[in-house]
C-alpha cells in the first residue's frame, strides 16, 4: 500500500479473495468435522447460487464464488477508497 494513492487493485483483490476462499474452506472443514453442531455452510448458500452442502459440483461452486466475490468487492473498494482519501 503506498501514502499516495492508497490500496492496488490487484494486491487487495488477492488477499480479499483468498481471505474468502480460506474462509469458506474452513466453515466447510467445520461443517465436516462437527456436523450436528456446526452449520456454518448455510451462511454461504444465500451468497453462493449452485452452492450444495457435500456435493463436488456444489464444493467448486462454492469456492469460485468466494474467490470471485473477493475480487468484486476490491474492484469497488479500491476505486472507492482512492475517490475519498484525495487530499
Amino acid at each position: 500500500m503506498t501514502s499516495s494513492n492508497g490500496p492496488r487493485l490487484v494486491p487487495t483483490g488477492h488477499a480479499l479473495s483468498l481471505f474468502l476462499l480460506v474462509s469458506f474452506l474452513v466453515c466447510i472443514g467445520f461443517g465436516l468435522i462437527a456436523p450436528d453442531r456446526l452449520h456454518m455452510h448455510e451462511a454461504w448458500a444465500p451468497w453462493l447460487p449452485g452452492f450444495e452442502w457435500l456435493t463436488l459440483p456444489g464444493f467448486l461452486i462454492g469456492a469460485l464464488g468466494a474467490y470471485l466475490y473477493g475480487w468484486y468487492i476490491a474492484a469497488v473498494f479500491v476505486p472507492l477508497y482512492r475517490f475519498f482519501h484525495r487530499n
